[in-house]
């Protein structure tokens, strides 16, 4: 018999077990898309905000890439619809606010539907808001979610009396800060799948009115907005933290995201360079539209570094299947473009244009020019500040090149012969303006 001697055997296991860690597929990373509500360029600081210190998302900015010129649609219900479906909205009808809670998963596919076929287990962490539906029904494993935006305290009456986990509702306790179980959620979460790939869409109240003391607020605070956002900066550092101490953190790609621009009762606030941003929440404009974009995955993304490279809110859903490995959805145009090299710090194939709607209003933009859907052309050399518009009969050459180009973009897209808005023009919920008066009464 040729059997080997134990004395040898024993020295060939280091070997032996060497060949099968190289050979054994390397774990597929986690991903944690953290989504802020009603957060700008001008309230972060690695984004240029004047007034708001973010010591925690700014190390990632320093440890990974910042993106420049990320955009968003301006209201949360359009934005949200198209960063878990890679679609525009004009395809899934999600023009409005209202209008986002009509599509169904035989319709559309959601981010998590997709990456569980390469093995993936998925939660959704906090607002889902105007989406439709459950969490569950689009293929999440896992979630929490509460009642409608800015979800804090139980003293806010319905939307912080109780909140939904996997379908069992929980009463908040009088002094329970939601955005601290949502946080003690995704612990557990992380701690419980530790040993699988995960993604979780975590969807921070932070910091949509209203506008409450956060557990560090001093009890003569003069800046509760300051305060809200520098408690939701603690908790991004928390989240870091805790990968850490799991050992997950070079596992992990993180990905801080603003859903629109800061609100109109903030953006004096907001201001990056000693300026003021064009337009806030709702407008399709810079203040509106251009919104925080912070990557980091260590050992993979470039630290320190900042890309203009342009990229929309529908990029997440085909970059995130591209890093699973998993097939995109057959028979369904998925427009945003997979930037999965941008991440690595590779060349890879960068956007030309970004395409941003909410109602009936729309446009197509590079880094130096604007197309709306009323044939108007802008002038971005001063932006996030400034749009100036361009005369129809100009004669400047570049002007009239970038008409050409960004007017075969909109072509291409062809938005008015997909779903037509049926709301009143702003992509806010139909009755606004009534709540708001109930509000007044009372």
């Amino acid at each position: 018999m040729n059997l080997l001697h134990p004395l040898r055997l024993a020295a060939l296991l280091p070997a032996i077990a060497s060949l099968a860690l190289a050979a054994a597929p390397a774990r597929k990373p986690n991903i944690i898309f953290i989504l802020g509500d009603d957060v700008g360029i001008g309230d972060i600081g690695c984004t240029g905000s004047d007034r708001f210190k973010t010591p925690q998302i700014d190390a990632l900015a320093r440890g990974g890439t910042v993106f420049s010129h990320a955009y968003a649609e301006p209201l949360c219900g359009p934005s949200r619809a198209t960063i878990l479906t890679g679609r525009y909205v004009y395809r899934t009808g999600a023009t409005n606010q209202d209008a986002t809670g009509r599509f169904k998963p035989t319709d559309e596919t959601m981010t998590p539907a997709v990456l569980k076929q390469a093995g993936y287990v998925t939660s959704s962490i906090g607002k889902w808001g105007q989406l439709p539906l459950g969490p569950t029904d689009f293929g999440f494993d896992d979630y929490l979610k509460f009642q409608g935006s800015g979800a804090y305290w139980k003293s806010q009456g319905r939307k912080g009396e109780s909140f939904e986990v996997n379908g069992r509702r929980v009463t908040v306790g009088e002094k329970e800060y939601i955005p601290d179980l949502m946080h003690a959620h995704l612990v557990d979460f992380i701690t419980r799948h530790r040993d699988r790939p995960f993604y979780v869409y975590y969807s921070l109240s932070h910091i949509h009115s209203e506008i409450l003391p956060t557990p560090d607020s001093a009890s003569d605070s003069k800046d509760l907005y300051a305060d809200n956002i520098a408690y939701m900066d603690k908790l991004v550092g928390k989240l870091v933290a805790e990968l850490e101490r799991q050992r997950l953190r070079e596992h992990t790609l993180l990905i801080y995201f603003g859903d629109n621009g800061t609100s109109n009762g903030h953006i004096e606030q907001a201001t990056v360079r000693g300026r003021r941003l064009l337009g806030a929440k709702g407008d399709l404009l810079e203040g509106g539209c251009r919104v925080p974009l912070v990557v980091n995955w260590p050992g993979v993304t470039p630290a320190g570094r900042v890309s203009r490279d342009l990229i929309d809110s529908s990029d997440f859903f085909p970059t995130f299947a591209a890093l699973a490995g998993a097939p995109l959805p057959a028979g369904k145009v998925i427009d945003g473009r997979n930037f999965l090299s941008q991440i690595r710090g590779e060349v890879g194939t960068p956007r030309e244009w970004v395409f941003l709607q909410l109602a009936r209003r729309w446009f197509v933009a590079d880094q130096k020019w604007k197309l709306n859907e009323a044939g108007q052309l802008f002038d971005l050399s001063d932006a996030p500040w400034a749009e100036k518009p361009v005369a129809a009969d100009t004669t400047d050459a570049a002007a009239l090149a970038a008409r050409r180009k960004l007017q075969a973009a909109l072509a291409q897209l062809n938005p008015a012969g997909g779903f037509l808005d049926d709301g009143d023009g702003t992509g806010r919920h139909a009755n606004r303006e009534e709540n708001r008066a109930k509000r007044k009464k009372k």
